[in-house]
This record gives structure tokens, C-alpha cells and sequence, in this order.
């Protein structure tokens, strides 16, 4: 069994999953509550509450699969990208578990996580397929073609679609996280209401800040009380245009690789606007759209571990190469 830790932004998790992708614990603790009042997360305080959470979290782990270190095989852990402090905090509790057990350690690239959650069983995803992984702080267009391995064919060129959301939710007044409050909303509103922007850019990349714009400048133009009145109305035109720029990609990438399978993975995947737009696409399971541990216990079964001890000068990173 492969016991994954997940520390790369604000959610504190660890999971066992077996050799052949059954999940037999997934544990996640989210922080969302404390950053909720800065509307978005402060790295400090991240790093510092998953030095409190990550051992009660991997006990608890362990509890839920009814195994013990014991009977691990491997650990695995997400190395980067993310925020750094909070990613040492996971990479250095999965070298002292690993160590003091003589184990082997994965370090797992926190995209290929996403991309790997749809590995998993019940129902896992053969390549190849085209990958939309939409998160906080990715936007990525992705020829899988085997597993483990994915090509980059677009990126955001400014925000990623999550923090577009998150953006746009405190330019409306809304809480965090921002994705699932204007998703909220937006049920009441009608989304051809206001008509944003999608932005044009060459290739397969993506843009959302001249989205982002055109809200804050809709926003002033209607006046507080007004503004706050048509908020279904922004949020749903909102979604949609970021929605709309994020099929419209993944359906020219499909054209342009001849890659007839899609798949839609990260945070923003949860998304019921971009799920009842893609009724074609494979999304991941609603529990691991969202930071987790099990995907990057997935990504670790098809990566090559490092024996003991060479994993202990590892070093964690903040940017994707």
C-alpha cells in the first residue's frame, strides 16, 4: 500500500491507496474557515496549521484503511508546485515516516496528482486522452498519452481560471472559496445577462485578467445598490464566459491532436456549469477535484521511487517548469 501526503496550498490530507488504485482512505482538512476573512489564502497561516494538522491526519488515514505504517510499502508526497512553506511542511513528514520505516519515498509533481486521480478506481481512465486541469493556480490543456507523463499544450497566460472565480467572488461581495460561491449564486441568475469577454490568444493558451476587468468595471458602472441587486445575474454571466473560454480550448485541442477522449480534472472541475457543458468529457469524482492525497498516491504507482536514504536532501517548489 502507498500512503500519499498533500501539503501544497491550504488543505491538509493524506490517503492509503492499494497497488491496483483502490482508495482505502482519504482524509482531507481543509483551512478554507481561517482564510475565509482574507479572502484567499495567506501562507503563513497555511504552513503553520498544517504543522498542527498533518500528524492527526495521517493517523487518521491510517485508521480509516485499518492498516499501520507496518504495512506500507511506499510514501508519497507532493513536492511541488505550490506555496513553499506549506509544501516542506508535507515533504518533510513523509521523509521522517519514510525513514524511520526504511522505505522508499515518491516525490509527485502536484499537476500529474490531478491528472492521476483519474486512475483510481472503480472506473479508471486509459489514455490517451486531452486533459483540462482548472484549478486555484493552474490552467492547463494536456495531451495524456501514458500514464505517469503528460505533454503541456496551453497555459493561462495571467489568472487561472480558480482564481478568476475567487477574484470575480470578492469583486461581487461573495465569500471563500470564490469558485463554489458564485457557482451558487449563479443558479439564480441568467448568464447572457452581461456579455463578458472570452479572450482571443494565439494557440492553445488561455486569459482571463481582461475577463476579470470587464466584471470590475460592469460592477461600477451599476452602483453598489444596483450591483448588489443583479448579483445572480453577474455571477452567472461571470461563470459562463470563463466556462465558455475553458470548452472552447479543450474542443480545439481535441481538433488539433485528434485526442477524441476528454477529461476535466482540479478544483474548478467540480464546477456544475463546466460539468453541464462537457456531458462528454470524464471529470474527476467530486471528492478528489480538490486538493487530496490519494491522487498523488495514484501518481506515485506510476513514478520511480527513491530508495532510502536518498530522498532526505529533497527540497520542495513553488512553479511548475
Amino acid at each position: 500500500m502507498i500512503l500519499g501526503i498533500e501539503t501544497s496550498c491550504d488543505e491538509t490530507a493524506a490517503a492509503v491507496v492499494s497497488q491496483d488504485g483502490e482508495v482505502l482512505s482519504s482524509v482531507v482538512s481543509s483551512q478554507a474557515v481561517l482564510h475565509a476573512r482574507y479572502g484567499g489564502v495567506v501562507p503563513e497561516i497555511a504552513s503553520r496549521r498544517h504543522l498542527e494538522l498533518v500528524t492527526p491526519v495521517v493517523r487518521q488515514a491510517l485508521e480509516e484503511a485499518d492498516t499501520t505504517l507496518g504495512h506500507i510499502g511506499r510514501v508519497a508526497v507532493t513536492q511541488g508546485p505550490g506555496l513553499v512553506g506549506a509544501l516542506l511542511v508535507g515533504l518533510s513528514a513523509a521523509k521522517a515516516i519514510a525513514w524511520a520505516g526504511r522505505l522508499p519515498l515518491v516525490p509527485v509533481d502536484h499537476l500529474e496528482g490531478h491528472v492521476a486521480s483519474l486512475y483510481l478506481r472503480p472506473e479508471p481512465l486509459e489514455p490517451p486522452f486531452l486533459c483540462l486541469l482548472a484549478s486555484g493556480g493552474h490552467t492547463l490543456l494536456l495531451a495524456v498519452r501514458e500514464r505517469g507523463r503528460s505533454e503541456r499544450l496551453g497555459t493561462t497566460l495571467d489568472d487561472a481560471a480558480g482564481e478568476a472565480f475567487d477574484k470575480g467572488a470578492r469583486l461581487l461581495g461573495l465569500g471563500y472559496p470564490g469558485g463554489a460561491e458564485i457557482d451558487r449564486v449563479a443558479e439564480e441568475g441568467a448568464r447572457d445577462a452581461f456579455p463578458f469577454p472570452v479572450a482571443r490568444v494565439p494557440g492553445l493558451d488561455f486569459s482571463f485578467s481582461g475577463l476579470k476587468t470587464a466584471l470590475l468595471y460592469a460592477v461600477r458602472d451599476l452602483g453598489e445598490d444596483e450591483a448588489r441587486r443583479r448579483r445572480p445575474d453577474l455571477a452567472a454571466s461571470y461563470q459562463h464566459a470563463i466556462v465558455r473560454a475553458l470548452t472552447v480550448r479543450l474542443r480545439e485541442g481535441a481538433e488539433q491532436t485528434g485526442l477524441e477522449r476528454l477529461a476535466v480534472v482540479g478544483g474548478v472541475s467540480a464546477n456544475s456549469a463546466l460539468r453541464a457543458a462537457l456531458p462528454d468529457a470524464r471529470f474527476a469524482p467530486l471528492a478528489l477535484c480538490t486538493d487530496n492525497a490519494a491522487m498523488i498516491a495514484s501518481a506515485a504507482l506510476y513514478a520511480d521511487p527513491l530508495p532510502y536514504p536518498g530522498y532526505l536532501e529533497l527540497d520542495a517548489y513553488a512553479s511548475a517548469a
